[in-house]
């Protein structure tokens, strides 16, 4: 069960979720297919094939190593609105909670690159009187979550 769903009250409504964005995983994915390719190729090179092969299987480490950290991070993290709350979670053995009364919303800004506004992903700023929820980036369908949590 998510946190979203265990934190809610009596009569409070889910309206909607998001979470991370696939892109999240492009810089692993990048690293990995790099150095396989370093890996693979490196036969070519003559006397420095051994120094060069090792160099993309260690490329391919960290690709999966920052593949598996990332994809902890996607998971466990969770944006959400209800009728009564703005609710955002961070986090797997440790945990970081925002939450704010919808009632409480001043304003909701919402980022995108070119790529992001192709692919829709962003960044998420909600502002509230005297608390401000922490930038949430590559968020999945910003827009929508903005346009949910202004509705209300």
């Amino acid at each position: 069960m998510s946190y979203v769903q265990k934190t809610l009250q009596p009569g409070e409504l889910l309206i909607y979720r998001t979470s991370l964005h696939w892109i999240v995983f492009v810089p692993s994915i990048g690293g990995i297919a790099a150095g396989l390719a370093i890996h693979f190729y490196a036969g070519q090179l003559g006397t420095m094939s051994g120094v060069v092969s090792n160099a993309g299987l260690a490329l391919v480490i960290v690709g999966v190593v920052m593949g598996i950290s990332v994809w902890i991070q996607y998971i466990s993290t969770e944006m959400a609105i209800t009728n009564r709350r703005v609710i955002a979670k961070v986090g797997f053995i440790w945990r970081r909670t925002i939450e704010m009364e919808r009632q409480k919303v001043e304003s909701v800004s919402v980022n995108q690159s070119i790529l992001g506004r192709i692919l829709d992903y962003g960044t998420i700023i909600v502002r509230g009187t005297g608390s401000t929820l922490e930038p949430m980036s590559n968020i999945d369908s910003p827009m929508e979550f903005r346009n949910k949590l202004l509705a209300g």
